[in-house]
């Protein structure tokens, strides 16, 4: 799952921003602890799902697989893509210990996502959580997964808002990988989507322990035709 804390480590590793996101950089990432991520799914992803059917669903930039597996456990079928192969293992684990209902419903596949292009209209549920990219990467990820959305679907896209750079919780001074909402929707034909934007605030702890207010950039959208 690619974010700014993981920018972050980039920054005071002394890599090069562009090693940032590269299969080696998170291959090396996931494989210096045994959990990098807390396990639990991204709260938007929860919060949105509650709503929908179970159907087939994308998760881009899966990670460890929390989401991917949260889904499956409640009848989704899930492809979860990442470009690191030891996130994915991790990943396959974590399925098969929640049943084999739930691994069954699971795939999982490696791919680079600035350039991994899905299926068009193949999924009920396409959701990307914090793949915080500069433009035109990011731009040009968020035509390619609207695509990926048959109609009816659900568009679930959310990242770091630019505000919490001005928080005390440590993440880098990258402004170019934070967005707004309305800077994800702009990839959306508004004659095609019902659109939804928002900048909720959710609590959090900075570097020592002291309860900071962070804002999220989220866009979730229903394809119409």
């Amino acid at each position: 799952m690619t974010d700014a804390h993981a920018a972050h480590h980039a920054a005071h590793d002394e890599h090069d921003i562009d090693d940032f996101f590269t299969e080696r950089f998170w291959d090396e990432r996931y494989g210096s602890k045994e959990r990098i991520w807390s396990g639990n799914p991204n709260p938007h992803v929860v919060t949105t799902a509650a709503d929908l059917v179970p159907g087939t669903a994308l998760d881009v930039g899966c990670g460890e697989g929390a989401d991917a597996v949260w889904l499956a456990a409640r009848g989704w079928q899930v492809t979860g893509v990442d470009v690191s192969g030891v996130a994915l293992g991790r990943a396959a684990a974590h399925a098969a210990e929640a049943g084999e209902q739930t691994a069954a419903r699971a795939t999982w596949l490696r791919a680079d996502i600035l350039t991994w292009d899905p299926a068009p209209a193949r999924f009920d549920l396409v959701s990307a959580q914090f793949m915080q990219l500069p433009d035109p990467a990011r731009t040009d990820l968020h035509r390619r997964l609207a695509a990926a959305v048959r109609p009816g679907g659900t568009l679930l896209i959310v990242g770091h808002h630019f505000s919490d750079l001005e928080t005390t919780i440590g993440r880098p001074h990258l402004p170019a990988l934070m967005f707004t909402a309305e800077q994800a929707a702009a990839a959306l034909d508004p004659a095609d989507w019902e659109i939804h934007t928002a900048t909720p605030g959710r609590e959090a702890t900075d570097a020592e322990g002291r309860p900071v207010t962070v804002h999220d950039a989220v866009l979730r959208a229903v394809r119409l035709r």
